[in-house]
């Protein structure tokens, strides 16, 4: 069987206590999205750039085609033998100087959070009803993006779910949505908001049970205090074995774990209990200075744990973004110049952090996660994440790879996510250039396809339908 996230397959072994356990991950349930153009479902498509880049490889090729069919890839190879192999009736579509890409995955993100600055209680202080508007417009602002799947992270009751039974039924357009539906948390900790709280052991695996019965995807528990007002991101939350419960209990259930880990105590515990994904992994101490521990990185890089940085969101990169754009037009003064200098020591030492993280070789175990959503995070900018990568030390393509073939392993979809290769969903992002050389390139999107269906074309937008 095809090898997953610690063993996790489609129909897949995980050994729990020391026993095997079989369990399985449903496949993806079909997007009644219709069809655009008019045209025809049966009709195959040969795709083509002057570059495509697999994401097998962290290279970019020439000379080669997708052959899609329907929702699916049906073959990949040199042009004129896909053209041979697509038949009289194919369409032919050629970006030319561009890159042909699997679509990202977005592991980290807060679909019903609007982004606009406010605090976390003031954010979940709108209804329900205006949550689920706030995130049908980030969905769609992701997938015009390049953005084709997303982990839903965190969201109040039962909101992430509806928001996926939507795109399901095709009432909006959007990425595909992987959800945790309410991470558990203690009461009055991170996230606390969204009604997912649990203290003891067997709480924590009655609300896991929970979840799982609703329809979670996978569970979300904050392991350490965060944003939220009143909690501390540089103490831990749970025990090692409150930890281990949720663990057990998730993986006994058939879905994967990701724990909110800032505080280096709740990286070490997170460690011990054998979570999947370790979230933000900042190593902040108890004074709340980031102090990096080798002893914890070699953990890291013994275990298969994998781990999303979110770099985005720690440096809020989008307000450097703004902050650097006002003063290349000369619309600077004393206080935003001092208010940049802030910010660029802050990036600065969280990169240190992740370059030193780096050299343990966990290059192919890093998924980057926007964390979109909370303060002025804004959907539509994994861009912004990949240049932090590659700022932090990967190579451009070693970014693009860790968006796409990374993050499909690591999200338990790599059976039909994350790379172009024949069988697989045809989830494609079209950049200009080549973002394997350049991955500013990231930024330039050229056309978005979600299961073999254009969603985005630069021009002409199709991603709310």
């Amino acid at each position: 069987m095809e090898r997953s996230h610690r063993g996790l397959v489609r129909t897949l072994g995980k050994r729990v206590g020391g026993n095997p356990t079989w369990v399985r991950i449903p496949p993806s349930p079909p997007m009644t999205r219709r069809l655009v153009d008019g045209m025809n479902a049966t009709v195959k498509t040969v795709l083509t750039a002057d570059r495509l880049f697999d994401g097998v490889t962290t290279q970019a090729q020439s000379n080669v085609a997708l052959l899609l069919h329907e929702a699916r890839i049906e073959a990949v190879g040199p042009i004129e033998l896909m053209k041979k192999a697509a038949g009289p009736t194919a369409t032919y579509v050629h970006y030319g100087d561009a890159c042909v890409s699997p679509g990202l995955i977005d592991g980290h993100t807060h679909t019903t959070l609007a982004a606009d600055g406010r605090s976390y209680k003031e954010l979940f202080s709108e209804s329900d009803e205006m949550m689920a508007m706030v995130g049908v417009m980030n969905l769609q602002a992701h997938l015009r993006s390049g953005v084709t799947t997303v982990r839903e992270h965190g969201s109040r009751n039962k909101l992430g779910f509806a928001l996926r039974e939507g795109l399901n039924r095709g009432y909006f357009g959007g990425p595909r949505m992987l959800v945790s539906g309410r991470p558990i948390t203690q009461p009055d900790g991170h996230f606390h908001f969204c009604n997912g709280t649990a203290q003891t052991e067997q709480e924590i695996r009655t609300a896991i049970r929970q979840l799982v019965a609703e329809g979670a995807d996978y569970v979300k528990i904050m392991a350490s205090g965060g944003g939220t007002e009143g909690t501390d991101p540089s103490k831990a939350s749970y025990s090692t074995s409150e930890l281990e419960a949720a663990v057990h209990e998730a993986h006994h259930l058939g879905v994967l774990t990701a724990a909110h880990c800032r505080a280096t105590e709740s990286m070490a515990r997170a460690l011990q209990a054998g979570v999947d994904l370790m979230e933000h992994a900042e190593f902040l101490s108890d004074n709340g200075t980031l102090i990096f521990d080798s002893k914890i990185a070699q953990q890291l890089a013994d275990d298969d744990i994998f781990i999303s940085p979110t770099l985005q969101a720690w440096t809020n990169f989008p307000r450097i973004i703004a902050l650097s754009a006002r003063r290349s037009a000369g619309r600077f003064g004393l206080a935003q110049e001092a208010e940049l200098h802030r910010l660029l020591l802050r990036k600065n030492e969280r990169l240190a952090i992740m370059r030193r993280l780096l050299d343990y070789g966990i290059h192919e175990r890093i998924v980057p996660g926007t964390d979109s959503g909370p303060g002025l995070i804004a959907f539509g900018h994994m861009d912004y994440d990949l240049q932090l990568l590659v700022e932090a030390g990967l190579t451009p393509g070693e970014a693009l790879m860790a968006a796409t073939r990374t993050s499909a392993t690591a999200i338990g979809r790599a059976s039909d996510l994350g790379t172009l290769e024949a069988g697989k969903f045809a989830d494609i992002v079209v950049f200009g250039g080549d973002p394997t050389q350049d991955i500013s390139k990231t930024s330039e999107i050229r056309a978005v396809y979600l299961e073999g269906r254009i969603v985005h074309d630069g021009a002409n937008d199709t991603a709310g339908s």
